[in-house]
């Protein structure tokens, strides 16, 4: 399926490619010696383009011989895109993407590996467990640099109304307490909680961190293997019940995305919904005129408020001409105050440290400050550097988990199929 996808894209993208000035296969220099890069960025929300773009911009005026080109790609086909680009020895210079569609490019040597290339500032500002998530075999590919916790958007009034305890970042609900809350929510018309479930893996196993849940444990052969512990049974556990056993998560919601539940949560169909960090744009923009909401954090388990995380990545094609001068581009489009305008554009968190503790970016106002109280516990994904990961997801663990939250299948049916299915997958890319 994804080699008829890729020829299907192959034309559009390598023209699309020399149109707008990538590098690609020659050496990347105009006439009178100005060096050119493509910076192929997936920014999609205005305010976020409007960001890259300016960077680029300030960038080109302050550097006449390093100049780069602005690429607008897509996050809804990168990765075929990508794939393409890279066998036509058309690849951006500098590529814009997500830590957890890293791997197979990193293993198929079309990135770079960039130790040598950094400087230390970056690597310094950039904690080592965000590093972690673009490490693959001991080399670094990529350069996390905006990430975004799982928390709960939730109809302050309803919340208020209740009289259950408002969780705090130092004192989040328990999944168990959590359970009880949406129960108590629920009544009248309303859900205590929708869950948006149409892409229903990595919402499990990030959360799923909290409780002590891993699923993939690496041996020290380097080989992985999927096992369903008791910990990995926490969160889909919790959910499952909340659909099918208390009636206090909306079942309809189950194939619905972030976005679509947002019309039931100011109808005051649902009390809360589980969404990344960067709805709350969405919230702002769509909310009717007088609707109160907050920022809670999401519920922790016996690990502590942790999460996984696969944040978004700038990394460098292996088939780059000028790698220094384009981790140069890198390193000042992620300069502390750049780092910010990017974050806040995106309605993200920043990975650096520095960006991090800005004050634009502590606010109460919309949440900001729950989000970069929950930063500290973010973590790799735990699929992060699994190769087989993507058909696992779509062939095994998508339809299984589909089934069990609808409550088509029990926990030993799922476990089954996580496990057996998926060790079979895992052990054909582990030869």
């Amino acid at each position: 399926m994804r080699a008829l996808r890729r020829a299907a894209t192959a034309a559009a993208t390598a023209l699309a490619l020399l149109l707008t000035g990538c590098s690609g296969g020659g050496d990347g220099t105009d006439a009178d010696g100005t060096i050119r890069l493509s910076f192929q960025s997936l920014a999609w929300q205005k305010e976020s383009v409007d960001a890259n773009r300016q960077l680029v911009k300030e960038w080109n005026a302050a550097h006449p011989g390093i100049q780069v080109d602005y690429v607008q790609g897509s996050w809804d086909n990168v990765h075929d895109q990508l794939l393409t680009s890279f066998e036509g020895g058309e690849a951006p210079d500098i590529i814009h993407d997500a830590s957890d569609d890293l791997a197979d490019f990193a293993y198929g040597g079309y990135l770079a590996d960039l130790r040598t290339l950094l400087p230390e500032r970056l690597t310094t500002d950039i904690p080592e467990q965000s590093w972690r998530t673009a490490t693959f075999d001991g080399g670094v590919y990529g350069v996390p640099f905006l990430q975004e916790p799982k928390v709960l958007i939730a109809n302050t009034k309803i919340i208020k109304a209740s009289g259950v305890r408002v969780p705090t970042p130092a004192e989040p609900w328990s999944w168990e307490e959590f359970r009880r809350v949406t129960e108590k929510l629920t009544g009248k018309g309303t859900y205590g909680v929708a869950w948006p479930l149409k892409e229903p893996v990595s919402v499990t196993l990030n959360l799923g961190l909290s409780a002590g849940g891993r699923l993939f444990h690496r041996a020290a052969d380097g080989k992985v293997t999927i096992r369903f512990d008791e910990g990995d049974r926490v969160v889909p556990g919790t959910i499952q019940d909340q659909v099918n056993t208390d009636r206090s998560a909306a079942r309809t919601a189950l194939g619905m995305g972030g976005s679509d539940t947002l019309p039931g949560f100011f109808g005051g169909k649902y009390a809360m919904v589980p969404l990344g960090f960067s709805y709350r744009q969405q919230v702002v923009e769509q909310a009717p005129e007088g609707f109160e909401w907050t920022v809670l954090p999401a519920p922790a388990g016996s690990a502590g408020p942790l999460q996984g995380v696969s944040p978004q990545t700038l990394s460098v094609a292996e088939d780059s001409p000028h790698k220094r001068e384009a981790v140069r581009f890198i390193d000042f489009l992620l300069q502390p105050r750049n780092m910010v305008r990017l974050a806040k554009g995106d309605w993200m968190l920043p990975t650096g440290t520095e960006a991090l503790s800005d004050p634009a970016l502590r606010t109460e106002k919309n949440g900001w400050a729950t989000g970069t109280a929950l930063a500290e516990g973010l973590r790799p994904a735990p699929a992060q550097s699994v190769r087989g990961y993507p058909e696992w997801k779509d062939k095994v663990a998508t339809p299984a988990l589909q089934e069990y939250y609808s409550g088509a299948i029990d926990t030993g049916e799922l476990k089954k199929r996580l496990v057996e299915d998926g060790n079979r997958v895992l052990a054909r890319y582990q030869r």
